[in-house]
């Protein structure tokens, strides 16, 4: 079985807190409807990368700058939260195009089976 590194611990932990951290602090509109999808952290935890998706896709510009601009509030709220690091990693917010991905390839995927069938008549 294999073990967890330190860096994936303290991921999962930054994610856990910074989810909350939107859900319940977040004062601007924008971050209430971001969903956090994944954290990853570097080996020598200095930097974190945050993956988040949005309910508007069209508006993921406009919330990745304000999660951006925000990132500093967030990360000492998160070392204030999370006493157990020596230093909290910088972070950094990507929007995840990964579901974007599956949806438009399950939409193509069913126009081809509907295809097929109208074909097989």
């Amino acid at each position: 079985m294999q073990e967890f590194g330190r860096e994936e611990r303290v991921g999962a932990e930054i994610h856990r807190e910074l989810a909350l951290l939107l859900r319940d602090e977040a004062r601007d509109p924008r971050l209430n409807q971001v969903t956090i999808q994944e954290v990853r952290v570097v080996r020598d935890l200095s930097h974190a990368k945050v993956y988040f998706t949005t309910l508007d896709p069209a508006q993921s510009k406009v919330t990745e700058a304000a999660l951006n601009k925000a990132a500093s509030f967030l990360r000492r709220r998160l070392a204030e939260t999370m006493r157990n690091l020596r230093t909290m990693p910088r972070l950094a917010f990507v929007y995840d195009k990964s579901v974007e991905h599956g949806m438009r390839l399950s939409s193509l995927i069913d126009a081809a089976i509907a295809r097929d069938e109208g074909h097989g008549e």
